[in-house]
């Protein structure tokens, strides 16, 4: 057994106990979402910056006009991702938030039909069914507790769908781009294109205390290059289904820190509903095994 098979699997756990630290840190930030989002995206190119300059800046000579239009749309979808995602944080709990986020292989099989004409079968349309009870379900739960909660969920949903289409576009731009090149370069795009959105709503980029430069950097370290940094490097020994199923165990991780760190509960409506996503979506990873990681 190589060394990196025996790694793979401590890799993939440390992956999910970083990224599950997102949310949270999200919270504690007294920053703007725009604002947070962007510096996450700068401090990651920032630490990618000296790899690629090491070994990878001959890349960018085999990505032609297409590569760079590809690239830039899936930068700007990131950067939509974050933006919406982290505004949801400001309404809703981080479970919720993070739980409709995760639902993401359901709106990828969704693109994928669309765009390139895959089959659904009839245990993915199931999975389907189920995983959107529950995010109604959850949607009751919070709408009990207040109207902006409900609000946070819908963001976290369109979120969701800006994720998506960020795979999907670099999907193919991925296939001849090493994962430091490619990440590089949507970062950095995504960073500009966070940083004129911060210009035009006039949120501010500062000053801000230690405790949120020292946020925004774990932001760019834990979830971003610890998290599915290590997921990408781990998919060389163990299966995409493996990995994602890994991550259906993110909103668990998130809601345990949550709990401890926010002092966030769940109502019964928001636990159920939850449980139904994770299953569903379980269910229909094994089925479809062709989901990417992000």
């Amino acid at each position: 057994m190589q060394f990196g098979e025996k790694l793979a699997p401590l890799a993939i756990i440390v992956g999910v106990i970083t990224v599950s630290f997102s949310a949270i840190l999200v919270k504690l930030s007294s920053g703007e979402p725009g604002v947070i989002a962007f510096y996450r995206m700068l401090f990651s190119a920032f630490i990618l910056l000296p790899f690629f300059l090491r070994g990878h800046m001959k890349e960018l000579k085999t990505l032609n006009k297409k590569d760079w239009i590809v690239t830039s749309a899936a930068g700007a979808f990131l950067a939509l991702h974050f933006i919406l995602w982290f505004e949801s944080l400001q309404y809703t709990s981080v479970a919720s938030s993070t739980v409709l986020v995760t639902m993401q292989p359901l709106f990828a099989f969704a693109g994928a039909y669309f765009l390139f004409n895959e089959k659904i079968s009839s245990k993915a349309v199931i999975s389907a069914i189920a995983a959107i009870s529950g995010s109604v379900l959850i949607g009751i739960g919070d709408l009990q507790v207040s109207g902006m909660a409900l609000i946070g969920d819908i963001i976290a949903l369109i979120s969701c769908a800006f994720v998506t289409a960020y795979l999907l576009f670099g999907q193919s731009v991925r296939k001849h781009l090493s994962l430091t090149t490619y990440t590089f370069i949507v970062y950095s795009i995504s960073a500009i294109v966070l940083f004129i959105y911060v210009l035009i709503k006039g949120e501010s980029l500062g000053p801000f205390q230690t405790n949120d430069w020292l946020i925004f950097l774990s932001l760019a370290v834990l979830p971003t290059l610890f998290g599915h940094s290590l997921f990408n490097w781990a998919i060389k020994w163990v299966s995409t289904t493996v990995i994602s199923m890994a991550i259906l165990f993110e909103p668990v991780g998130a809601a345990i820190f949550a709990y401890f760190i926010l002092g966030e509960t769940l109502g019964g409506e928001q636990l159920t509903g939850g449980m139904i996503i994770l299953l569903s979506l379980g269910f229909f990873v094994l089925t479809i095994k062709r989901i990417k990681v992000s």
